[in-house]
């Protein structure tokens, strides 16, 4: 009997070992099956659990001034994700995170549940570093961290309207930034990687694409003399109380942009007040009536013309001229001018006789071969082309009214582009934002005759003339002010103006050109020669300092008259028949 226990638990023992031996080879073999057998197709799934294919954004080029100086910069900041089926399971954790995401646990419930079947969803982007490190030190389950780029511009709201802006996916939106996207953003890079349970890389596996990072762009503009210029602009708004205003400036050699500036501008930093009024290029996409600023270059055509020297004597008396029911009307009866006075004067009468003594061809032409009607081609998003109607189509009173900038619609750098091509002996170069290693060729719109000649007329302006405020001490200055009725719903609005300023310096050589709008000023200074000429005077007398220009004027003694108020400029035509 005990030989017999002794035998059961023996074949017990032996069936015991041998099951255990069976369990290890059927394992053994399993394990063999799986690493031989079916490797591939246990590799693909464990792949797809944890290897991912992930894009590695690439570096937005920086924007920089002429000098290098930084314009628009990337840097890296961290954005907020989750996993909603996880954090859904886990809302004991609701009130930490909303606390840490600034916002209330309502606003994290309508964004995380409707989206409780995805497997990536964004709760915020570009978070400041503080919060990223609470976030990462909470270890909330189911949040995650991605690294982004997020872009930053120094100058803040003084270049805004040149530069623009980029979106939270560091896209152009506006400005340079959205002209020059394709160049500035670069190609982001592939890579496969293991990530763990919470999202995190843990192992590169490969790269199946390398990250190509956006290329740098120099731009033309001058930083040191964007910021005058935004300041002067600035002071002169808030001074008259104005609507807007905005101030271009070139070179005329290279036709690069030196500065371009707005009012009111805005912070691209920090966009969440921004109204589309604030964004708004006005330089480059608004269009205007040019009003006295476009004498100059109706004289241009009557001297290219033949018909006229500067010494002409045009009769503007009695400061009145009818054609039909209409009138157009000088300040002053200036009586017997010379077609150089009826540039000093701006008389509005000797503008338009000269104009009507000539074939209406001969002004459109003028008018279309220093760029008026079409866009300047610098690529800036929304450029406008103007608006000038065919010669053919003219009215009497229309070829009249054109002679002082009515009934012709222009941009700011277009005008601004024209002025440069009288400063620049009559060639017209094309428009850059830019730098330029070389001056370009340019096309020639008018003799280099014409062009000083009308150059000698704009010195009048300045020296005698309406524009005695835009004097810059030491220097000569040629230009020409305006002061333009501005339209309304049911024609011209009685009391509503813009007040330009155009000119370049130094006149003997010269060097910048820009142009000075003011839109809507209050009160009783609103002639162009009283709000926009002073405006231009303190921003060149910085920029010529600023670019080391070669001062070609000596004021005389006691000249402090430079800084006296302008005098005042004829008032735009009434045109009877309320053109919109």
């Amino acid at each position: 009997m005990k030989r017999l226990q002794l035998g059961d638990l023996a074949l017990r023992r032996g069936i015991v070992f041998a099951a255990f031996g069976l369990a290890a080879a059927i394992l053994a073999w399993r394990a063999f099956d799986l690493q031989m057998t079916n490797r591939e197709f246990l590799q693909e799934h464990g792949d797809a659990r944890y290897l991912r294919t992930v894009e590695t954004e690439a570096h937005r080029g920086m924007i920089t001034d002429r000098n290098g100086e930084p314009l628009a910069i990337s840097t890296r900041v961290n954005s907020v994700w989750a996993k909603p089926g996880e954090l859904m399971a886990n809302k004991q954790e609701w009130p930490r995170l909303s606390k840490l995401l600034e916002m209330n646990t309502e606003q994290l419930k309508a964004l995380v549940e409707p989206r409780r079947g995805r497997e990536f969803l964004y709760l915020r982007r570009q978070v400041p570093p503080e919060t990223a490190q609470r976030l990462e030190a909470a270890g909330i389950p189911g949040i995650g961290l991605v690294s982004e780029y997020r872009r930053y511009y120094p100058t803040v709201e003084v270049a805004a309207h040149l530069l623009g802006f980029t979106n939270v996916d560091d896209r152009g939106q506006e400005g340079v930034e959205l002209a020059f996207d394709d160049t500035l953003r670069g190609t982001p890079g592939k890579s496969r990687v293991i990530k763990d349970r919470l999202g995190r890389i843990v192992e590169h596996v490969d790269n199946m694409r390398l990250v190509q990072p956006g290329r740098d762009i120099a731009l033309s503009i001058d930083r040191r003399v964007q910021y005058v210029a935004y300041r002067e602009l600035k002071r002169a708004v808030q001074k008259h109380g104005a609507q807007a205003g905005f101030i271009v400036i070139l070179d005329i050699e290279t036709g690069e942009i030196v500065a371009l500036v707005n009012q009111p501008s805005y912070n691209p930093n920090n966009r969440s007040d921004l109204k589309g009024s604030q964004s708004r290029n006005r330089a480059v996409v608004d269009l205007f009536e040019p009003g006295s600023t476009i004498k100059a270059f109706t004289i241009a055509a009557a001297l290219e013309s033949g018909q006229y020297t500067p010494k002409t004597r045009v009769a503007t008396e009695p400061g009145i001229f009818k054609l039909g029911r209409h009138v157009i009307r000088d300040v002053h009866n200036y009586g017997n001018l010379d077609v150089s006075g009826v540039i000093e004067k701006s008389s509005n009468v000797g503008a338009a006789k000269i104009a009507l003594s000539m074939e209406p061809e001969l002004l459109w032409k003028m008018y279309t071969s220093v760029g008026f009607s079409q866009p300047t081609g610098v690529g800036m998003p929304g450029e406008a082309g103007g608006r000038l109607a065919d010669f053919h189509n003219w009215r009497e009173i229309e070829h009249a009214t054109l002679a002082f900038g009515y009934g012709i619609s222009v941009t700011g750098l277009q005008l601004t582009r024209a002025y440069a091509a009288l400063a620049a002996d009559g060639v017209l170069k094309p428009v850059s934002i830019l730098k330029q290693t070389k001056a370009p060729e340019g096309v020639r719109v008018m003799s280099a005759k014409t062009a000083h000649e009308v150059r000698d007329m704009l010195e009048l302006v300045v020296t005698s003339g309406t524009a005695k405020a835009a004097a810059v001490p030491g220097y000569r200055v040629a230009g020409k002010t305006g002061t333009v009725h501005k339209l309304a719903a049911d024609g011209y609005a009685e009391d509503d103006y813009l007040s330009l300023f155009a000119g370049y310096l130094p006149a003997s050589a010269p060097k910048l050109v820009a142009l000075v709008v003011i839109d809507n000023p209050q009160g009783k200074d609103y002639y162009g020669g009283l709000v926009a000429a002073p405006v231009f005077a303190a921003v060149m007398q910085d920029a010529a300092r600023i670019l080391n220009l070669t001062p070609d004027a000596y004021p005389a003694d006691g000249d402090d008259r430079v800084r006296m108020a302008a005098w005042g400029e004829p008032q735009p035509a009434k045109i009877a028949d309320n053109r919109r």
